[in-house]
């Protein structure tokens, strides 16, 4: 079973033709979304540009709901194929389908009702109020087709076809870079362009990936009659999926408390911060992409309690990673103002937006350590370290650094506090390995 599945003689060959797809998957997506920010910047209204910026932490969300069944499901499936329980993993991902699209329902009908307050709660004024409620009415409206997007791109790289869940993101993502400037300019409909290109392309990808697992899987199906897990397996789903969750709602919070605390030095230090957040995405998708992507072997080596292969992947997985988060931190630092001027034109926009990028990108190799262990226990199903780091670097920890870093040193400290969130993270990360795997196995 172990060699019909994953080639285990070969780790890292193995990791990097699981991980490599996932990475140039979320780079796509990465690059629809600048598509996004590049063709409403360009149309030169600073509160546009703001106002889409506030609603990232509504995508983030949505995410994090997906994440619940996309990598709680995953992570149980990843041990199942270990365990050789095909009819588990056939219940599971039929569960996980169908759970998505009940999700997304529930999700749509409150978010429409209460648009005006959940707008104001993420830090919409009178400014960016009209450009951030079109765009959030669009993407809430669609909640079921953006979550149901990351199920299956998760679930099939269980079965180890990565390439075909990179296609599914590849073909979304062209589908709306062609409609972007088609929607946002040529029609002229600003956020609500932008919007609906975002969800005709997660329905194209969603399409893709369903015709891909009926046609191509051995042991996933979306068959209704299989929806039915025990509570052993959803209590798995769940406590790994809201613990992966997290991650997502973490980050909401922290970019809508960061988003509030820009507000005070105008809509300029918010439009600079969005466009230097998605920047910086170029290296986190790279970090996330490769941590991700080894989480079916994770799970599949200890579903088949192989710890010493385990072992060894960890470490060349950590070597790798620390090294090329370096390297990406110093590659965007020293582009910053040219990165920033490809958005905008105004120069100060491109100033602030250059200080805050390099800065957010200052803590990029502890990052990568907290993304790769976070990984790491979600795929093994340990839930209370899983948890912990999940609530950490863009969550507890992000927040309480940001409110001492804000009262210590003002705006300075606003955009240093991503940094020394990741270095503590970081440490927390490592010293639960330890306490985990035990020591001398990093």
């Amino acid at each position: 079973m172990q060699q019909t599945v994953f080639d285990l003689d070969h780790l890292p060959r193995t990791y990097f033709k699981l991980a490599l797809p996932v990475m140039l998957g979320m780079v796509v997506t990465l690059i629809y979304n600048l598509a996004d920010t590049w063709f409403i910047a360009r149309t030169g209204v600073t509160d546009l540009v703001a106002g889409v910026s506030l609603c990232s932490p509504v995508f983030t969300a949505l995410m994090a709901f997906g994440n619940i069944y996309g990598q709680g499901g995953s992570s149980l499936i990843s041990r199942m194929l270990g365990q050789n329980d095909r009819d588990g993993v056939r219940r599971v991902s039929s569960f996980c389908f169908y759970m998505a699209i009940a999700t997304g329902l529930v999700l749509a009908a409150p978010g429409l009702l209460f648009r005006r307050q959940l707008l104001a709660l993420i830090g919409a004024d009178v400014h960016t109020l009209p450009y951030a409620g079109e765009y959030f009415s669009v993407l809430v409206g669609c909640a079921p087709i953006v979550i149901l997007n990351f199920i299956h791109s998760n679930l099939l790289r269980c079965e180890g076809m990565s390439g075909l869940s990179m296609a599914g993101t590849v073909g979304g993502a062209a589908v709306n870079i062609v409609l972007d400037p088609i929607l946002i300019s040529v029609l002229g409909w600003g956020a609500l362009g932008a919007a609906i290109a975002t969800v005709i392309g997660y329905a194209c990808s969603d399409l893709f990936l369903l015709v891909m697992l009926r046609r191509r899987s051995r042991y996933l199906s979306v068959d209704i009659r299989a929806c039915h897990v025990s509570g052993d397996e959803l209590r798995q789903i769940l406590l790994i999926g809201v613990s992966a969750a997290l991650t997502n709602l973490m980050s909401s919070l922290s970019l809508v408390l960061m988003n509030k605390y820009l507000a005070v030095y105008g809509s300029g230090r918010v439009a600079a911060m969005g466009i230097a957040l998605k920047i910086n995405m170029i290296a986190q998708c790279f970090l996330i992409g490769l941590s991700f992507g080894g989480v079916p072997l994770f799970g599949y080596l200890y579903g088949a309690e192989d710890r010493m292969r385990l072992r060894k992947l960890t470490r060349f997985c950590l070597t790798f990673l620390c090294a090329l988060a370096a390297a990406l931190s110093l590659a965007l630092a020293l582009t910053a103002p040219a990165l920033m001027a490809a958005f905008v034109r105004d120069g100060d926009i491109i100033a602030q937006g250059a200080a805050m990028l390099r800065w957010q990108t200052a803590g990029t190799v502890f990052a990568a350590v907290v993304m790769l262990l976070t990984c790491l226990f979600q795929a093994t199903g340990r839930v209370v370290p899983s948890f912990i780091l999940s609530v950490s670097r863009q969550g507890l920890v992000f927040i309480a650094v940001l409110a001492a870093a804000r009262a210590l040193a003002g705006y300075d400290g606003l955009l240093a506090a991503q940094a020394v969130a990741d270095l503590l993270s970081a440490g927390l990360a490592l010293g639960l390995y330890v306490s985990v795997f035990g020591k001398g196995r990093v």
